[in-house]
């Protein structure tokens, strides 16, 4: 989505707003493909005082599954980014500067590229998710387990010291 800016540039309090939805379909986290509907950003151009600020919100539901108990649930997300648009800047190595090109930013490359660095690393369908049972695999969340916990042989004279605290 380019946006042009150039009728903005030199009018203080001016603002162009915008809308657009942002296929991300295709892109691939860990073999899955969670971002199946669209990305929908909304927001706006201001100038501020000679200074131009691009703002805008990218939202979706994704179809993620639990990391700890493998179950697919919808995800809620939302990111929220903030941009200083410039005609040329004196210092390259700022990220929150964006050089405009012939009086336009590409708002949908800004949008996708925030949106896939602020995807969770891991997604879990609750806070106080219990997972899996590593040696039945049931489900936690839902009953527990029937098996029995094996200690290792190099701690068995712990286990037997927590035996007596029970048996108390």
């Amino acid at each position: 989505m380019l946006l042009n800016v150039q009728k903005i540039i030199n009018a203080p309090g001016e603002r162009i707003e915008f809308q657009f939805d942002l296929d991300l379909s295709d892109v691939d986290f860990g073999g899955l493909y969670p971002a199946q509907d669209p990305v929908v950003v909304t927001g706006d151009v201001r100038n501020t005082a000679g200074m131009l600020l691009l703002q805008f919100t990218a939202s979706t539901t994704l179809k993620s599954v639990c990391d700890r108990c493998l179950k697919p649930f919808d995800n809620p997300k939302s990111v929220q980014c903030s941009y200083v648009l410039a005609e040329e800047v004196e210092d390259e190595r700022s990220d929150s500067i964006i050089v405009l090109e012939n009086g336009c930013v590409d708002a949908g490359d800004l949008a996708r590229t925030a949106f896939i660095l602020e995807m969770d690393v891991k997604t879990l369908c609750s806070e106080d998710c219990k997972g899996i049972c590593p040696g039945c695999g049931v489900n936690l969340n839902q009953g527990s387990c029937t098996c029995k916990i094996e200690v290792d042989p190099r701690l068995a004279v712990l286990a037997k010291l927590l035996e007596k605290d029970q048996d108390q």
